[in-house]
Parts: C-alpha cells; sequence; structure tokens
C-alpha cells in the first residue's frame, strides 16, 4: 500500500494525474489528507481524500508520494506525520517519491545525498546532495522525484514501473496514448 498525502495548497493535476496512473496499475494506493480528509489545492480544486493524516498507519506501508505545488510542498514539510512517514519509508527501503517543489522536503531531511534527483527548475538548491541530470523523471534506488506538472503521467508511470516492472508500465503507457 502506498500513501499519497494532499496538504493544503497542492499541485492538482500533479497529484490527481500521478493517482490515477497508479491506481490504473493496479497498486494500492490512499489519498492522505493532511489537516482533514477535505483538502484544496493551489489552483482552488478541492478533493475529499481516503483518510487524514492521524488515521494513518505504516503497517504495510511500501511507500509515500509526495505532490508538489506551493503552498502545498511547504505544509507537507511542516506537517509531523508526512515527516514520520518519509522516515519510516527511506530507512526501511521503501519507495519515496516526490514531484515538483516536494522533493526539496527530502533533500532538506539529507535523504538525496548520493542519489540522482530532480524537481521543479528554482529548487535544485534544496536537494542537497544530489546529482540532478537533465531529465524529468528520474528512478534512483527508492526514490522517484519529477519535475512538475507536466510530468505528471511519466511520475506514475516511473511508480507503476517500481512496483510492476518495466513491460507492465509500458502496456500501460500504450492505453494511456502517451508521447514517447
Amino acid at each position: 500500500m502506498l500513501y499519497m498525502f494532499f496538504a493544503p495548497g497542492f499541485e492538482e493535476t500533479e497529484a490527481v494525474a500521478s493517482l490515477d496512473v497508479i491506481r490504473r496499475a493496479g497498486i494500492d494506493v490512499r489519498s492522505v489528507g493532511v489537516g482533514s480528509k477535505h483538502i484544496t489545492g493551489s489552483h482552488g480544486i478541492s478533493v475529499n481524500c481516503d483518510m487524514d493524516a492521524e488515521e494513518a498507519t505504516f503497517t504495510g506501508l511500501d511507500g509515500v508520494i509526495l505532490p508538489g505545488g506551493m503552498p502545498g510542498t511547504l505544509n507537507l514539510e511542516k506537517s509531523e506525520r508526512v515527516n514520520e512517514a518519509v522516515d519510516f519509508c527511506f530507512s526501511n527501503g521503501k519507495l519515496v517519491a516526490a514531484i515538483c517543489a516536494a522533493p526539496s522536503v527530502l533533500g532538506k531531511k539529507g535523504l538525496l545525498k548520493g542519489k540522482s534527483a530532480v524537481c521543479y527548475p528554482g529548487f535544485e538548491q534544496y536537494l542537497e546532495g544530489a546529482d540532478i541530470p537533465d531529465k524529468y523523471v528520474v528512478t534512483s534506488g527508492n526514490v522517484i522525484t519529477a519535475r512538475g506538472m507536466g510530468s505528471a503521467v511519466e511520475f506514475g508511470l516511473a511508480i507503476a514501473a517500481y512496483f510492476k516492472g518495466e513491460a507492465a508500465a509500458g502496456e500501460l503507457r500504450d492505453t494511456l496514448e502517451c508521447f514517447r
């Protein structure tokens, strides 16, 4: 099971598009609201999450996903529960994925040292210790990062590939009519 944390001010496309792709891949992913089950994104779109962060347990947790957006990323960074989940997953070798500005949360925690990672342009200074390739989505061990909204589907496909393999992700890509 994966948790995708939705904090007030999240970037809607990054969260919903990648969540949809991951679910289409048959992966159990739950939307988790930070502060409430009902969360409004940075462009005024509201979502009802599967659970509130305080309901989230780590039993059976295979990874966490952090969508970006502002002030969503700052709200993720301030959340004690989000930090606990990230630390649990990272220290247990489970998936830690972040897109847009959210990789900065990982970088500030020192989790990107020796990894390759990308983020929304202008946030590179927060990717402490990371190699920053010229790519839109990067998988580096148990960490997957992506640049932003335009790479949300690819981000979801990278998470699908991580759990289901490249062939399954490729088949899913074909059904989504994605560019190659």
